[in-house]
């Protein structure tokens, strides 16, 4: 829980920020606007030399998929994980097609130049007889600014007396809260601050200028953020009508607020009803069930994993229940065909519904 900070009532949204010391819980102080925060993640760069479609289809310029997942074909590695994957489309006159996205903790090995195929965890994209990693300048990551920072008197008196060296302020929370005051998210820092000064947006606030190395929202992501900040949906499926992209950007912020609320968990023998129109893609999946368990922007699990976490309670479930699923044909036609990160068919619905077996769900089917 982000503690409260006394500042001045005058100021619309104060506290929507705060920077929290992760140690002590010590609140260094509270904003209302941080700059940094949305901004473009720095994105690797890979060559695919003699890019071969699966299909007739050509991988399009633009966006090609939240999980695009390279297989080394000859299986020596695992297959590593490009996430948001973008298309750069095929080079005219050339057989290359060039990809950026965000590496993560899985992400190709170094120097690996091998054939390697593509898939999108739904189908399979394509193959290239070499891979190869562009090296991209290095860049500089810029600042989060806290605008109108309300700061503790421990932060005023380290920053006006420790004026030679840059303050380092170790592991901290840039804590988030919506405009209903209830917690939604954070992000871990190790910040140090760089400058600072009065601030014209109020007496005795400061703007605060830190190096923080923030893991950014993406452009993609700041319109979901920007309607949950405003408070949680007050009713289901304000998610149905986003692209697949943010949609996941959406469950991201469900898990993150989900997993800090405390559920009351039901009686035993409740009876869910899930609308399963718009469950086209896995987060549609996991935001349905969410809601079907827990309401609007409601939490049920954002992986199988998660799911059966859930299901073992503190999560507004009790078994056993039933979990009436209408309109289930829409999710076997999109979400049967799964492929799993070295290309192995699965079906999702099927393990999905064995997994909620499991934990005491009854499921029916309308």
């Amino acid at each position: 829980m982000i503690p409260t900070v006394h500042v001045d009532r005058g100021h619309r949204g104060q506290g929507r920020y705060a920077l929290t010391d992760t140690g002590s819980g010590h609140v260094w102080g509270v904003c209302a606007e941080v700059e940094g925060l949305f901004r473009e993640p720095l994105r690797g760069t890979y060559e695919l030399f003699g890019w071969v479609p699966d299909g007739a289809e050509v991988v399009p310029r633009g966006w090609v998929g939240k999980r695009v997942w390279l297989v080394p074909e000859d299986r020596t590695l695992d297959a590593w994980l490009l996430e948001d994957a973008e298309s750069f489309g095929q080079h005219p006159g050339t057989d290359g097609l060039v990809l950026t996205g965000l590496d993560d903790y899985v992400g190709p090995p170094e120097g690996h130049r091998g054939p390697v195929r593509l898939h999108d965890g739904y189908r399979w994209l394509g193959s290239c007889r070499e891979f190869a990693r562009v090296l991209q300048p290095e860049q500089v990551e810029p600042p989060l600014v806290l605008w109108g920072l309300a700061p503790s008197d421990r932060l005023r008196r380290a920053l006006t007396t420790d004026t030679r060296h840059t303050l380092d302020l170790e592991e901290t929370w840039l804590e988030i809260r919506d405009d209903r005051g209830e917690p939604l998210t954070d992000r871990l820092l190790r910040p140090k601050v760089r400058t600072w000064q009065p601030s014209s947006r109020g007496t005795d606030l400061i703007d605060l200028e830190l190096d923080g190395h923030l893991a950014p929202v993406p452009g993609y992501a700041r319109p979901v953020w920007e309607r949950w900040l405003a408070g949680p949906p007050d009713a289901p499926g304000a998610w149905t009508r986003l692209e697949t992209l943010q949609r996941g950007a959406w469950l991201d912020i469900v898990r993150e607020r989900g997993c800090r609320l405390k559920h009351q968990d039901r009686q035993a023998g409740h009876a869910y009803e899930l609308d399963g129109r718009h469950i086209t893609d896995e987060p549609g999946l996991y935001l349905a069930l969410g809601e079907a368990v827990n309401g609007p922007g409601g939490y049920f699990g954002g992986c199988l994993d998660a799911l059966v976490d859930c299901l073992r309670g503190n999560f507004g479930y009790t078994a056993p229940a039933t979990l009436v699923w209408r309109d289930a044909a829409t999710a076997r036609e999109h979400l049967s065909r799964a492929l799993a990160p070295e290309g192995e068919q699965y079906d999702l619905v099927a393990l999905v519904i064995e997994v909620l077996t499991e934990g005491g769900m009854h499921v029916t089917f309308m």
